[in-house]
């Protein structure tokens, strides 16, 4: 999918990875781009507005952990200014395996509560137009780091998900791929907390490992968007951006 004069919503979009990806996307002259993000952050919204003037970027106040019809509510003012989106990337996340519930909450369910509010708008059983959701998940999702087991499946049951949507495109006209970054060097890695603290120097012992900047992932996530594959599972690590095979399906006979 061609980013320019597209419609984009980008939840976090303020973030690591989600900022410096938020400025290639403007880059590449989508017509608007809205960001939705828990904090607010005047100055990168000025300066991803002076990136190029003839993008339309705007920004609201939201966290993923609210109930579901208070999302379709901030979507339905959206979509009456814009008429349409093309595409919405679900990018929050949190790395901290002390907060059980808001791990879960952030990582899985808000990525599951906004997907769901914009059924509402884009499911074609519903006249909608369809549409495309990217999904930021983890290599941890398919190659676990067992000291943060929380954090790890939170992300396996978001690439999961994205699966399964993958797999309804044909129902609902809604299509779906999983961007699942490697070691990137942003403040989410430095230091964060292992589950019962089995590891407490985990985010020391990670970045050990070789790395990409969050430049290097964001560049990649923009020909992840560009290539609009439903189905997807795109690892993006050391620079690269590769497709990953899923082994299995399990079709459904009910």
């Amino acid at each position: 999918m061609a980013i320019a004069n597209k419609n984009i919503i980008f939840v976090a979009g303020l973030g690591g990875i989600g900022l410096d990806t938020s400025r290639e996307i403007v880059k590449s002259g989508p017509k608007n781009l809205v960001i939705l993000d828990r904090i607010e952050n005047p100055t990168a919204i000025a300066e991803l507005k002076a990136l190029n003037p003839k993008v339309t970027v705007t920004f609201y106040p939201y966290d993923v952990t609210v109930p579901v019809a208070e999302t379709t509510k901030l979507l339905k003012t959206i979509f009456a200014k814009l008429k349409t989106v093309d595409l919405l990337i679900n990018g929050a996340g949190i790395l901290d395996d002390h907060q059980i519930e808001r791990t879960i909450a952030v990582n899985f369910t808000g990525t599951v509560n906004t997907t769901t509010a914009i059924m509402e708008f884009w499911d074609k059983r519903k006249g909608g137009p369809g549409g495309v959701i990217a999904n930021i998940c983890s290599v941890t999702g398919f190659n676990a780091i067992y000291q943060v087991p929380v954090y790890s499946a939170s992300k396996a049951a978001a690439l999961s998900f994205t699966n399964s949507l993958a797999r309804l495109a044909p129902i609902t006209g809604v299509t779906a791929y999983s961007i699942n970054p490697g070691i990137t060097r942003t403040p989410l890695v430095h230091k964060f907390n292992s589950w019962l603290d089995v590891e407490p120097r985990v985010g020391e012992l990670l970045l050990e490992h070789p790395t990409q900047t969050t430049l290097e992932c964001a560049q990649n996530f923009v020909k992840a968007i560009e290539a609009n594959q439903n189905g997807a599972i795109w690892q993006l690590d050391l620079g690269r951006l590769i497709s990953v095979e899923w082994t299995k399906h399990w079709d459904s006979h009910i």
